[in-house]
């Protein structure tokens, strides 16, 4: 059996940032229905629980997981874009904050899968 040789830094770095990020944005979407600008009852914070699916495949450096988390975060910017210039006050800053964070979890996804790619095609030659 021959050892895996150990991950690139880039790598690394942005499985950290991807699962950081999304924990972030999980923490952000229930705080903001629960606590910080409640829309009704709170019913919109289930919109969070779609976050907690990824992360286990996310810090095992899954790469599907990290393929589809990068389109599922799309969903997450299309609700901020749509809040953000609609709700008034803090809202609107959280908005913006899940914006932000949404498209901080694609990049690093992103990143990641291409530097595995890369990684692979490399080892392959």
């Amino acid at each position: 059996m021959t050892p895996h040789p150990a991950p690139a830094a880039t790598i690394l770095w942005t499985r950290a940032l991807a699962v950081s990020a999304t924990v972030a944005l999980f923490l952000l979407c229930l705080l903001w229905e629960l606590w910080l600008a409640p829309t009704g009852r709170g019913t919109l914070s289930i919109k969070a629980l779609p976050l907690l699916l990824p992360l286990a495949g996310l810090a095992r450096m899954r790469l599907y997981t990290y393929r589809w988390t990068s389109l599922l975060v799309w969903l997450y910017v299309a609700e901020g874009a749509v809040r953000a210039p609609t709700e008034h006050g803090a809202g609107a800053w959280l908005a913006g904050f899940e914006v932000a964070l949404a498209m901080v979890i694609f990049v690093a996804c992103a990143v990641h899968v291409r530097a595995r790619l890369r990684g692979g095609a490399a080892a392959a030659a």
